[in-house]
């Protein structure tokens, strides 16, 4: 047989083959197209393809774990700018009125757009171009806001004072997101790093693991190097923060470990994937008192930082069992980039061997997540959970000086309310009243004079275990004797 004919035989025998193995690992993607075909042609009601496709990648992977999914073109723009920690807009912090739908600005970020263009917080974003917020629902309006980076949006704003509404035009950027957050802000709205009542004490949120985070963090960490900014202990709050990317989780745990293991992987038949250690130098000095504050909805990358520091025994975990998420996902991108899966392709372990993942029925006695150490274990009530996310919000919103004058001003009187009845005795007679000294009323402000508007004072009963651990750190410290 002539040469020629070899090679072409060999070339279809191999092509052959490849569309062999390829009709057999697709063998099910014809009958999905027909079935989808069916619905297009034969259903009740007239259904676009793109809902029949998305709707099947969904059941697809709603077939695997809770932490897999199909991520749609109009999810995975805002997906990817948290991961990236960026997005394109104005820069402001905003929630929904509840009563008008319409938009209030808490707070416009330092050196942002909105922040060069007058934007004040407490102002409520009326109209974007022509579109009334009342009208359409907050995401609508957002993406509005949103844009592309480079144009502009015209703003119509009722600012608390003013009779007449404030147009604005703002120019669209690219906007840092806040990862790495502090207990209260300067009036240019740079984060303090430390407890504002205990300045000796730092403090640090993290909101979200980014790609900016552990930069961030760093950056925050090295303000306390500064001559007179030193402190006695550290308080790392990682509650209600539930993950991100794990490299910004690895990192993190870098800045405090000089050696060790951090977290391992483990992929399909429990095969070790890839094992991080810690480099040698540490952002903060290694013997520094350290507390890691978690709650129940601190999650996977935030439970690798809290169980990487325990294990290694370099901070006290303060708060509330976390929520139990061991696993790794990749995102895998699809439609060019469009739309994305979110595969879990592994389980992490933390460097004591442990897997804290919360399997499907697992018990509370079960040993998933990470606890807190003995004696530091403060769980909160539905309420003061409540209380707590109310009053750190209004805080974060507000810049220390006006803290520091609300504090300052007299609280407006309470309106009055109904005394409360003596309840009754086991024999239907009512309980007598207790004795008590009797006080002076109260001074009423002046109605001429500034009044602190009625707010709760701010409750962080966690945060406070933290600094009573601390203190008593500090102290021991302290009382041992010391070269000089």
């Amino acid at each position: 047989m002539p040469r020629r004919n070899l090679i072409i035989l060999f070339v279809a025998s191999v092509l052959s083959l490849v569309c062999y193995q390829r009709a057999a690992r697709n063998r099910f993607v014809d009958t999905l197209a027909e079935a989808m075909n069916y619905v297009r042609t034969d259903y009740v009601d007239e259904v676009e393809p793109r809902v029949l496709f998305e709707g099947a990648m969904q059941g697809m992977m709603n077939q695997l774990d809770m932490y897999s999914g199909y991520t749609p073109p109009a999810e995975y723009v805002r997906f990817k700018e948290t991961m990236d920690g960026e997005l394109t807009g104005i820069g402001i912090e905003i929630e929904p009125d509840l009563k008008t739908n319409e938009i209030i600005v808490l707070m416009p970020r330092r050196g942002s757009p909105a922040a060069e263009a007058g934007i004040k917080p407490r102002d409520v974003i009326v109209a974007v171009g022509d579109t009334k917020t009342a009208d359409v629902p907050m995401d609508e309006a957002i993406g509005l806001i949103k844009g592309t980076a480079g144009t502009k949006v015209k703003l119509t704003l009722r600012r608390p004072g003013e009779p007449q509404p404030l147009v604005v035009e703002v120019p669209r950027a690219r906007i840092a997101m806040e990862s790495v957050l502090g207990d209260a802000r300067r009036e240019d709205g740079t984060w303090i790093y430390r407890l504002v009542s205990h300045p000796r004490i730092g403090y640090i949120r993290i909101t979200n693991f980014t790609e900016r985070t552990a930069a961030d963090l760093k950056a925050a960490l090295e303000t306390y190097r500064q001559p007179g900014q030193e402190i006695d202990g550290l308080i790392l709050d990682v509650r209600g923060d539930e993950g991100g990317l794990l490299t910004a989780a690895e990192q993190t745990c870098d800045l405090f470990l000089d050696s060790g293991l951090i977290v391992s992987t483990r992929g399909r038949g429990g095969v070790l994937r890839e094992a991080t250690r810690a480099t040698p130098g540490t952002a903060v000095d290694p013997k520094l008192p350290m507390v890691v504050l978690v709650d129940r909805e601190s999650a996977s990358a935030s439970e690798i930082v809290a169980a990487c520091l325990q294990d290694h025994h370099r901070a006290a975990i303060v708060g509330q069992r976390t929520w139990g998420k061991g696993t790794v996902q990749n995102l895998l991108e699809l439609e060019g980039g469009k739309s994305a899966l979110r595969l879990t392709i592994a389980s992490y372990w933390r460097p004591s061997g442990k897997d804290i993942h919360k399997r499907r029925n697992a018990k509370e006695t079960d040993d998933w997540g990470v606890r807190p150490d003995d004696g530091l274990e403060l769980v909160l009530t539905g309420e003061q959970h409540a209380q707590y996310v109310k009053g750190r919000r209004e805080r974060d919103v507000s810049s220390l000086a006006e803290l520091e004058a609300e504090a300052k001003l007299p609280r407006a009187k309470p309106a009055a309310t109904k005394p409360v009845e003596p309840p009754p005795t086991d024999d239907g007679n009512e309980a007598p009243a207790p004795a008590a000294t009797p006080k002076p009323p109260a001074p009423i402000p002046d109605p001429g004079e500034d009044v602190a508007p009625v707010r709760e004072p701010f409750v962080d009963l966690q945060l406070d275990k933290a600094v009573e651990y601390l203190q008593r750190q500090i102290a021991k410290r302290s009382a041992k004797p010391r070269e000089a």
